[in-house]
């Protein structure tokens, strides 16, 4: 009997004319369904009608305009028709209720050049869930929770973000420890004094003497080329010459500027000889050459430098060996790059996880 009445009431809203005060102006007003079970959705649509150029102003329907109604999606739309003459106006509400009961829609109020036109009246029932109250027995109360074994694919993620975490972690001790152990290198290297000038051509002189091959006949030669060439160095160390590229008579010009001519007289000689013996085969006697051997000490300890006497104890020399700075700049620029990968990997890995076990 009451759904009867309702069917007669839907009949007779449904014939109801949509407001309209012009024959320019069609207003309508549908819903697709007349009832529908809790929390089932419907949809209300509205559309107007009217000639192009017109002012118009459509409704605005949400969630409160009607008690117990909720609307879930609202939709908008326009056309025009025979050629751009008219124009289409159309509103679509998605609406649901959770409460059982006949709701009525007041009539939708369109604006067209600020004049009022009214839709034709709507109403929705909503029903409950009937409940079987004969056999109460089948009904269920709520079950307890059911514990879930969590699949490979569902924490695989959580794994491999935390193994990617562990070896980005790693990585950035590593080069962490490289940057703080980028510190210069030091080597320290013992450097031995050179020997005074006198003491070098005294002990180069011995080696001459020592050496028999050179005292023997046909060794002349290379006897007074080894002595004088110990002589010239000698020389040039001693007084700042380059007597190793002069003439005889070139390094006895330079001496006299230093000696007097009587102080010189036997290194004279001895060059003098020498440049016999090379250019014009002279064969001294071996007393001559012993004598030329002992004048040449005589020339050496009585020109020696007294101020070189006192030899120097080795001294050390530190070397610092820098990084470059290139290496630095990319340590520097290695420990922010895996820094912020591994924050974004960190946050990852707490979102996941949150997700996993919330």
């Amino acid at each position: 009997m009451k759904k009867g009445f309702i069917y007669i009431l839907f009949l007779l809203l449904a014939l109801c004319p949509a407001g309209a005060d012009s024959q320019n102006v069609v207003l309508n007003a549908e819903i697709d369904t007349f009832q529908m079970m809790i929390g089932e959705q419907a949809t209300i649509r509205l559309e107007l009608n009217v000639d192009a150029g017109n002012k118009v102003s459509m409704p605005e329907f949400e969630t409160g305009s009607v008690k117990g109604i909720e609307v879930l999606e609202a939709k908008t739309d326009f056309k025009t028709i025979n050629e751009g003459k008219r124009e289409v106006y159309t509103n679509e509400y998605l609406i649901t209720s959770f409460d059982s009961t006949l709701y009525s829609f007041p009539p939708f109020e369109v604006l067209v050049n600020d004049s009022a036109y009214k839709s034709n009246q709507l109403a929705l029932a909503v029903y409950s869930i009937p409940i079987d109250t004969l056999n109460l027995q089948n009904i269920c109360g709520p079950k307890a929770i059911k514990e879930v074994s969590l699949t490979w694919e569902e924490y695989r993620d959580t794994v491999y973000l935390s193994i990617i975490l562990a070896i980005l972690g790693a990585a950035l001790a590593w080069v962490v420890i490289r940057f703080v152990n980028n510190k210069p290198i030091i080597r320290i290297i013992k450097i031995k004094p050179k020997l005074p000038s006198h003491v070098t051509a005294l002990n180069r002189i011995e080696e001459i003497k020592s050496d028999k091959s050179l005292r023997l006949e046909g060794n002349t030669k290379e006897y007074y080329t080894q002595l004088t060439d110990t002589l010239r160095e000698y020389m040039r160390d001693r007084y700042g010459f380059n007597a190793t590229e002069m003439t005889t008579s070139e390094i006895i010009n330079e001496l006299l500027k230093i000696k007097d001519k009587e102080s010189i007289r036997e290194i004279q000689e001895i060059l003098q000889v020498a440049d016999l013996v090379k250019f014009a085969k002279l064969y001294p006697s071996t007393n001559e050459n012993d004598r030329n051997m002992t004048n040449a000490i005589g020339f050496v300890n009585e020109t020696k430098n007294i101020e070189e006497e006192n030899i120097q104890q080795p001294t050390e020399k530190r070397i610092v060996n820098k990084r470059s700075l290139l290496e630095k700049r990319i340590l520097i620029a290695s420990i922010s790059v895996i820094a912020l990968i591994l924050l974004g990997i960190a946050a990852l890995l707490a979102i996941d996880m949150y997700n996993l076990f919330s």
